[in-house]
C-alpha cells in the first residue's frame, strides 16, 4: 500500500528566517490578526490584507511609488543629457583654442 503523506495547512507554514511567526497571521497594512475562518485577500503573491479595502490602500501606494521612482528616473536622465550635451559643446570650444595657440617652429 501507498503510504500516506501529511499536508500541512498553508497556515502553518513558517516564512523563511522569522522563525514562530506564521506567513499569515497578520495584515500586512493595518496589522490586524487574520483568522482561518475569514477572507485573507492576497497582492503580489505573499502579501495578506484583511480587507480589500487594505489591500487597494497598499496597491494605491506601490502604484504611486512606482510612478514617483519612474518621475526620478526621467529627471535624472535629462540631467545627465544635459551635461553630456553641456560637455561635448565645452570640448569643441577647447579643441578650437588650442589650434589657435599652436605656433609653428621654422627650420
Amino acid at each position: 500500500m501507498a503510504r500516506s503523506i501529511s499536508c500541512a495547512f498553508f497556515f502553518d507554514a513558517e516564512p523563511a528566517g522569522e522563525p514562530g511567526r506564521h506567513a499569515l497571521d497578520a495584515c500586512a497594512l493595518c496589522s490586524k490578526p487574520l483568522r482561518r475562518d475569514s477572507d485573507i485577500f492576497m497582492y503580489r503573491g505573499d502579501t495578506p490584507f484583511c480587507s480589500e479595502e487594505c489591500r487597494y490602500e497598499q496597491m494605491h501606494h506601490d502604484a504611486a511609488c512606482a510612478r514617483q521612482a519612474a518621475s526620478a528616473r526621467r529627471k535624472q536622465q535629462q540631467q545627465q543629457q544635459q551635461q553630456a550635451q553641456r560637455g561635448r559643446h565645452g570640448t569643441a570650444a577647447a579643441t578650437v583654442s588650442r589650434k589657435t595657440d599652436v605656433s609653428v617652429a621654422s627650420y
